[in-house]
């Protein structure tokens, strides 16, 4: 039987979002159904605003970065901004989003998105009754349940190549060069990255360091000829003091969390003034979202959308798509709490101490 499947975006965006566009709506059209894509995440779902998906609309968007529908990581349903004569009011827009689903015969709604997109996605479900399947993702890898999220490996990437760059400029100069990558409160960029750029030392959130450790490090180094060392940072890393660094003046997303960023600069102050070596910082910042997915992304996503449009032809509901031990399956969307944080245990730790590299915890 014909059905009508609805996606949207939401959260930030991330290489491969378009990937896993592609593959639901071609899985989806190959079986006969019907595919609308809201624009701008939940608030497209909200006002009705969307475009029809087929093969001439997805056609040549596999390997675009970004997505098609836009997204929006500033809009809760259940807490959406409205100007109402003048004045911004907060409403509650399950109703909205009911009757805008009965008016195109919604039989499911796929939401494509990170832990919060996941978590709005369960809460939408049980409140309003909506069929709905989540696709997790994140260039942070940070969500419960899944192995990997797609945008993570391109990620990787973007700041590996970062790193490569700086070697040069670093060894030029006999510099102490620092790069902060993203992540929140996970490490998994800077480890991931860290080790595939040859970074000298790793700073991440689960791991406390010290100015001490960071110094003993860099002194080796130098004892041993090596007149410039590389360090990643996660933007999510505290001070010495225990406090992240936030971005001041930004705005926060949907669960009032501010934005991470500056954490690079601070310690670059900090190990110049306690080793007296010349330490400069890099931020990459959202380099690390834009640009085209790589080979693994463009695969991993579609595999990704085809097991979502499978779960919807199998009547499956509620549920996200996860990769484990290699195997693409699905778990309970209300199983998607908290944060997949960095093991202390993880066998990449391990591997990175085996072969000399530095938490800073030394």
């Amino acid at each position: 039987m014909k059905m009508k499947i609805g996606v949207l975006t939401g959260g930030g965006d991330c290489p491969g979002l378009n990937a896993v566009i592609r593959a639901i709506t071609k899985s989806s059209v190959n079986h006969g159904h019907e595919v609308i894509g809201f624009k701008d995440g939940f608030k497209g779902l909200i006002e009705n605003r969307y475009i029809n998906l087929d093969y001439d609309s997805v056609s040549g968007i596999l390997s675009r970065g970004g997505t098609i529908l836009g997204t929006t990581n500033r809009d809760n349903p259940f807490n959406f901004k409205q100007k109402i004569n003048g004045e911004e009011k907060y409403s509650d827009m399950s109703k909205v989003i009911i009757e805008n689903c009965d008016f195109h015969k919604l039989e499911y709604l796929v939401v494509i998105g990170g832990d919060g997109s996941m978590r709005l996605a369960s809460e939408l479900s049980a409140r309003t009754g909506i069929k709905i399947i989540g696709v997790p993702k994140t260039i942070d890898n940070d969500i419960v349940g899944t192995d990997m999220t797609f945008g993570f490996s391109s990620a990787v990437d973007i700041a590996t190549d970062a790193l490569d760059r700086l070697h040069s400029t670093a060894e030029s100069h006999h510099r102490v060069m620092l790069l902060e990558v993203m992540g929140r409160d996970a490490g998994w960029i800077a480890l991931h990255a860290g080790i595939a750029g040859g970074a000298d030392i790793i700073i991440i959130p689960e791991i406390e360091y010290s100015l001490e450790s960071i110094d003993k490090k860099i002194k080796d180094r130098i004892s041993r000829g090596k007149t410039f060392s590389l360090i990643i940072v996660s933007e999510g890393a505290k001070t010495l003091s225990g406090e992240q660094m936030i971005k001041r003046g930004i705005g926060v997303d949907v669960f009032n969390i501010p934005r991470l960023g500056g954490i690079s600069n601070w310690l670059a102050s900090a190990i110049e003034a306690y080793s007296g070596v010349e330490t400069r910082a890099t931020i990459l910042g959202h380099l690390q979202r834009g640009g085209s997915p790589n080979s693994f992304d463009r695969v991993f996503a579609t595999q990704l959308g085809a097991k979502a449009a499978e779960l919807i032809f199998d009547r499956k509901e509620n549920e996200m798509v996860v990769i484990k031990d290699n195997k693409i399956g699905s778990i309970s969307l209300k199983d998607v709490k908290g944060t997949k944080f960095v093991s202390l245990d993880d066998p990449l730790i391990k591997t990175s101490r085996d072969i000399g590299l530095s938490f800073g915890d030394d």
